[in-house]
């Protein structure tokens, strides 16, 4: 049986952090910027964690 591939995309958009931990970018900050507000698109701009309930999904699509 062939070896399993990670998901292209998984792997582009998470990055595992030293504990275990899936560290994810904020969505809404790729375009239409003009109507958001500085504090908005600043605080858009930090990452942030998977939540605990998605982990288990995010972790199988990285074959973890």
């Amino acid at each position: 049986m062939p070896k399993m591939k990670t998901k292209s995309a998984a792997k582009k958009r998470f990055q595992v952090t030293g504990g275990g931990h899936l560290k994810r970018k904020h969505a809404y900050h790729g375009h239409i910027l003009t109507k958001k507000s500085q504090k908005r698109k600043r605080n858009l701009d930090h990452t942030t964690l998977v939540d605990r309930v998605d982990e288990k999904v995010v972790k199988q699509m990285l074959l973890m």
